[in-house]
């Protein structure tokens, strides 16, 4: 409690000195989640051996937010879209029987789904990129089997990079609170 509050007083301080705005100080926090999450990501997949944290990096990075709510809603968005996603690109890879041809197809019953049935915005186009991720790993594998393991492996990246993306920016938001000054109203 004392580290928080000595923090974001330090913060605001230096924010006032240089004349930063609210905004200013979310971006340089923002950064700050960045650099910790893509670090805790990295590091991570590096030791377990992961052949590429890309994807695991890209997802912290767009479910990653200064504000917290904000943070927890993308979070939540882009879960219930991956999950979308792959079940569609699983389907396919099994109907399809992992041809190219099928993954226009796949992308566009994703989309459908996600947008029709589904109904959550925030993220949507998570879905049909899922569905391309696991698609796309089974399309460079001989077999369904192996290209299902492929497919989960990417999905895991995805959900685990969203996943620490989220609990830095909360993390963040209660070590270094940024208040929202009085004489500013707060965007809808």
């Amino acid at each position: 409690m004392m580290v928080r509050q000595s923090l974001s007083r330090k913060a605001g301080a230096l924010a006032e000195r240089l004349g930063l705005s609210h905004d200013d100080l979310l971006g340089f926090r923002f950064a700050v989640n960045v650099l910790i999450a893509s670090s805790i990501v990295w590091y991570t997949l590096l030791e377990l051996h992961d052949t590429s944290p890309i994807w695991a990096i890209a997802s912290l990075v767009a479910a990653s937010d200064p504000e917290p709510r904000q943070a927890r809603q993308l979070f939540r968005s882009r879960i219930v879209n991956v999950l979308v996603g792959c079940i569609v690109g699983f389907v396919f890879i099994f109907v399809g029987s992992s041809s190219q041809r099928v993954v226009p197809v796949a992308l566009a019953v994703t989309v459908l789904i996600s947008t029709y049935l589904v109904r959550v915005k925030t993220m949507w186009r998570q879905a049909p990129i899922t569905a391309a991720i696991v698609i796309a790993a089974s399309l460079s594998s001989a077999s369904t089997k192996v290209g299902l393991e492929r497919g989960l492996h990417r999905v895991a990246e995805v959900l685990f990079g969203s996943l620490v993306g989220m609990l830095v920016s909360w993390t963040m938001s209660k070590v270094w609170l940024v208040r929202q000054p009085p004489d500013q109203t707060v965007d809808a």
